[in-house]
């Protein structure tokens, strides 16, 4: 019978990735990624690793948050300006964004038809279209 260590799939994924598996990054990397998809502010994720005992700052969430994002582990979306949540689903989709609760949803990419876009510049290509379609609760 082998054991699985706690880390393994974490460890394994910060490394195929290129980042060095730090204690924090490691710690940090379990709570976001072995409870399936799902988005996530700084501050929530420094909630989560401070009711988990894990002594980290602030900052260092975010930094680690973006070390993620560059290394593409994590898509950062960005609600309004100074808030952002980062996403564990990679995969190309869209999100709602409940206003009142501030929660923001998946919308499968299949579900919305971006019928035309405008030309890229000269230089450029377009990397990937994200959508956030804004909801507002009608029933208050």
């Amino acid at each position: 019978m082998t054991s699985v260590r706690p880390y393994t799939g974490v460890l394994e994924r910060l490394k195929s990735a290129g980042l060095r598996p730090t204690r924090q990054r490691l710690a940090l990397a379990k709570l976001l990624f072995e409870g399936g998809d799902r988005h996530v502010s700084a501050e929530q994720l420094h909630g989560e690793a401070v009711s988990d005992h894990i002594r980290v700052s602030l900052a260092t969430v975010y930094n680690t948050l973006h070390q993620f994002t560059e290394a593409e582990l994590l898509r950062e979306v960005v609600v309004e300006p100074g808030r952002s949540y980062f996403d564990t689903n990679t995969t190309d989709h869209h999100h709602f964004f409940h206003e009142d609760g501030g929660e923001l949803t998946d919308i499968p990419a299949d579900a919305l038809d971006v019928a035309k876009l405008p030309e890229a510049p000269h230089g450029t290509a377009v990397k990937r279209v994200d959508v956030i379609i804004r909801l507002k609760n009608t029933s208050i």
